[in-house]
C-alpha cells in the first residue's frame, strides 16, 4: 500500500515537472517584452517562471485526474 502511494507521488513529481518544462518552452514563443516595461528582464523572466509553473501544474493535474478517472471507468459496469 505505502509502496503504491510512494510510485503514485513519484509520477505527480515526475508529471509536474515535465509538463512545467514543456510549458517554459511553449511560452518561450510570447513576446512578454511588449508588455512590461524596458529593462525590467528580471521582472520578465520571473513571469515566465510563474506562467510556466501555474500553466505545467495545470495541464499535469488535468492528465493525472483524467488517467485516475478513466482506470475507474470499468467500476460503472460492476455490481
Amino acid at each position: 500500500m505505502y509502496q503504491s502511494m510512494g510510485i503514485q507521488a513519484a509520477i505527480g513529481i515526475i508529471s509536474h515537472l515535465i509538463f512545467i518544462v514543456i510549458a517554459w518552452y511553449a511560452l518561450q514563443s510570447l513576446r512578454l517584452d511588449v508588455v512590461f516595461k524596458k529593462g525590467k528582464t528580471f521582472q520578465i523572466q520571473l513571469m515566465y517562471i510563474l506562467l510556466s509553473i501555474a500553466l505545467g501544474y495545470t495541464v499535469s493535474k488535468f492528465f493525472l485526474d483524467f488517467t485516475g478517472l478513466s482506470q475507474q471507468l470499468p467500476y460503472i459496469f460492476t455490481r
